[in-house]
C-alpha cells in the first residue's frame, strides 16, 4: 500500500512540474502590436483679448506599441505614434481664425493589469504621456503659432483576442490627459499676439493585431 501512495505522490509531482514547465514554455514576456488608430480631441481653450474656443480635426493614423510582461498579469506599454491636426480658432471676437496644423508626437507608458480569461485578455492600464508639439504651419493669417510641450496622465482599457500561441487581435481604448499653452503671432491681421490655454485630451480608439515573443 505504501508503494501505491508513493507511486501516486511521485506521478502528482511530475504532472505538476510539466504544467509548470509547459506554462514557462508559452508564457511570452514581449508583444508587439500594430493597430489603426482615431485620435478624437475633446477640444477647449483659454484665449486671451479675443477670446472664444478651439476646434481640432480629429486624426487616423497607424500606430506601433511594444509590451513587456513582468508577470503573466503586469505588464508596461509604450505607444509611439504621430499625428497631424488641423486647428482653428472659433467664435472669438475677430471671427473664426483658421490656425492652420500641427503634428503631435505623444509617446505614452502605462502599466497595465491583465485579466486571461482562456483566449479573451482584458486589461486595464494608467500611465503618463509626453507630448511633442512640432512641424506647425500657422495658416494664412498668423504670421506664426507656438505649442508648448506638454506632460500629462493616461488610462486605459482594452482586450486580446488569441488567434493562436503568438498572433492575436487587439482593441484599446485611451484617455490622454493633453494640455498646451500657445502663442499665436498675428501682428499682420490683427495687431497682437494672443496667447492660449488649450486642453486638448483626445479619446484614442485603436484596432490591430499583435505578435508574442
Amino acid at each position: 500500500m505504501f508503494s501505491v501512495f508513493l507511486m501516486l505522490g511521485i506521478f502528482q509531482l511530475t504532472a505538476q512540474e510539466d504544467v509548470q514547465q509547459k506554462d514557462q514554455n508559452t508564457f511570452k514576456k514581449w508583444q508587439v502590436r500594430a493597430r489603426v488608430i482615431s485620435i478624437i480631441p475633446n477640444e477647449s481653450a483659454s484665449i486671451e483679448a479675443i477670446g472664444g474656443d478651439v476646434s481640432i480635426s480629429t486624426a487616423y493614423v497607424p500606430e506601433l506599441d511594444f509590451t513587456y510582461f513582468f508577470t503573466e498579469n503586469w505588464a508596461a506599454e509604450l505607444i509611439l505614434g504621430t499625428a497631424n491636426h488641423d486647428v482653428e480658432a472659433v467664435n472669438t471676437a475677430a471671427g473664426n481664425i483658421d490656425l492652420g496644423d500641427v503634428w503631435l508626437l505623444p509617446p505614452t507608458l502605462t502599466f497595465q493589469y491583465h485579466y486571461p480569461i482562456g483566449d479573451f485578455k482584458p486589461y486595464v492600464g494608467a500611465g503618463i504621456n509626453y507630448t511633442i508639439f512640432y512641424g506647425a504651419d500657422e495658416g494664412p493669417v498668423a504670421d506664426d503659432v507656438d505649442y508648448d510641450n506638454s506632460f500629462g496622465f493616461a488610462f486605459q482599457a482594452g482586450f486580446d483576442y488569441a488567434l493562436s500561441e503568438k498572433w492575436f487581435l487587439n482593441l484599446d481604448v485611451k484617455k490622454i490627459l493633453i494640455q498646451t499653452d500657445a502663442t499665436v503671432n498675428a501682428n499682420s491681421a490683427l495687431g497682437a499676439t494672443v496667447g492660449a490655454d488649450v486642453d486638448i485630451n483626445p479619446l484614442v480608439i485603436g484596432f490591430g493585431v499583435g505578435l508574442k515573443f
